[in-house]
């Protein structure tokens, strides 16, 4: 293990870890505010800048899913972080008397925060917040496919924290696979599931924990009851936001074949309004991030296209800007890519059903979603499908809205993720719960010691009825 690079690098913060891990609230404190002034205001035209320049994200965009994001990160946990230090009593059974208990959060150790590039600023920082509040030391790999925002995160980091403390690494894949092989105590990985589970083999080899914030085809389930017009909005700015580039973009639409015409014509009034006739010139609408990413993204076109698809809106490319259109297809047969595969991009593919039993079913023919979104007036509706399906997180009414409630958990479960993050979620995650009992007087359970008697038999009946 010598040998490997970043070794040395690992032993400098493995060292540091005790006394990192023993920061007071204040010492934290004091890490949350310097990292909020960087970001608020030190480098913030540059991140701006840098997310230009790698996924051509306006400046709104920015603000609002990058960098309001993490300030809200750190603002929740400066207000909270006092109590989540405290030791949480609880209690201790009578047959336990004389001792007294309590779980205190320390921390997990050196931590791995494997970032992706669709929101680079947001989804390496948010981790790192709570990675501190909780007072580890952690080493960052951000995404290669955004190398203006992994640059200008190493400059941050390198101005903000001794690398002994937080350290960021760049490149390509080889980096991870390297750093994957070092016996870190908690590895934090953001990205698909099929990356997903060579993280979760590499961790496995330490016995290390791992949260693993995945992805899959979210759904979007649209009944006869709902209001059309304002289910269509949300969805639009939902799906098209960063250019569909979310992992908790509505991933497809399942809507009652009753309203799907007027579903559509009124997509199609607010992606005029959003982005005008040509979002291509428009100043709210992004790009590709990567010609591989826009060449998965036309592939799924042509496919479309092969099995005689109906483009309802868009369809249009650009390859040397990276531009797809927005776009929203029906009648797709099943075996049609777009609805094999998570799409993430600006692709909207949308399937009709007869029945609520149907939908249902559709979804849970599929792996476990990340998100999935309702739209119905019908609380008996909308009950049904919380209670007969199974995803990471939901929303009625509204989509991707819950990714940003720091009081929810967020994540996936099986295929779309393991463990929460997020505000207090986000803190044990990257915490250890460790158990304490501590004896105050003689307790009742020495009488039971050895050597044993018949008297000695009769008072442990006692104690399993009585206590």
């Amino acid at each position: 293990m010598n040998d490997n690079p970043f070794f040395e690098l690992f032993s400098k913060q493995q060292q540091n870890q005790f006394a990192v891990g023993n920061t007071t609230y204040k010492q934290r404190l004091k890490k949350l505010n310097t990292l909020q002034q960087a970001i608020e205001v030190t480098y913030r035209s540059q991140i701006q800048e840098a997310l230009q320049m790698d996924l051509g994200k306006p400046v709104v965009e920015a603000e609002l899913t990058e960098i309001y994001a993490i300030i809200g990160d750190i603002k929740h946990a400066k207000k909270h972080l006092r109590q989540w230090m405290k030791k949480q009593s609880v209690e201790t059974p009578l047959s336990m008397l004389g001792s007294s208990s309590y779980i205190t959060y320390e921390p997990k150790g050196v931590c791995l925060i494997i970032s992706p590039w669709n929101f680079p600023f947001n989804l390496t920082f948010g981790p790192l917040v709570s990675a501190i509040a909780a007072g580890n030391t952690a080493i960052i790999k951000p995404s290669e496919m955004t190398p203006n925002s992994s640059s200008l995160m190493a400059k941050i980091i390198e101005d903000v924290f001794p690398e002994d403390e937080v350290a960021l690494v760049e490149g390509e894949v080889e980096v991870s696979t390297e750093l994957l092989k070092l016996p870190f105590n908690h590895i934090f990985f953001t990205g698909s599931p099929k990356v997903g589970k060579i993280v979760m083999e590499a961790a496995s080899k330490h016995l290390a924990s791992v949260t693993l914030e995945l992805g899959g085809k979210s759904p979007t389930i649209v009944d006869k009851t709902a209001n059309i017009d304002k289910a269509a909005k949300k969805i639009m700015w939902a799906k098209f936001l960063n250019c569909g580039q979310i992992c908790v973009s509505p991933d497809y639409v399942l809507i009652d074949e009753s309203v799907k015409l007027p579903f559509i014509k009124s997509c199609k009034k607010w992606l005029q309004t959003f982005y005008n006739d040509n979002p291509k010139a428009s100043d709210s609408y992004g790009n590709i991030v990567t010609d591989k990413h826009f060449e998965r993204l036309s592939s799924y076109l042509e496919n479309a296209k092969t099995l005689n698809a109906k483009f309802e809106v868009g369809g249009e490319t650009d390859s040397s800007s990276k531009f797809i259109e927005p776009t929203i297809i029906s009648d797709l047969k099943p075996e049609a890519k777009l609805l094999e595969e998570e799409i993430f991009g600006p692709i909207l593919p949308i399937v009709t059903y007869e029945s609520l039993d149907m939908a249902i079913a559709y979804v849970n023919s599929k792996p476990r979603p990340l998100a999935l979104y309702i739209y119905s007036k019908s609380k008996t509706n909308t009950n049904k499908i919380l209670n007969n399906t199974r995803a990471g997180g939901s929303c009625i009414n509204n989509s991707v809205l819950h990714y940003a409630n720091h009081n929810l958990p967020f994540g996936g479960t099986n295929n779309s993720g393991i463990g929460k993050s997020h505000g207090f979620f986000g803190f044990k995650a990257f915490s250890n719960e460790r158990s304490v009992l501590k004896q105050h007087t003689f307790g009742v359970t020495e009488l039971l010691f050895p050597p044993y008697s018949g008297f000695k038999e009769k008072l442990a009946r006692l104690t399993i009825k009585w206590f």
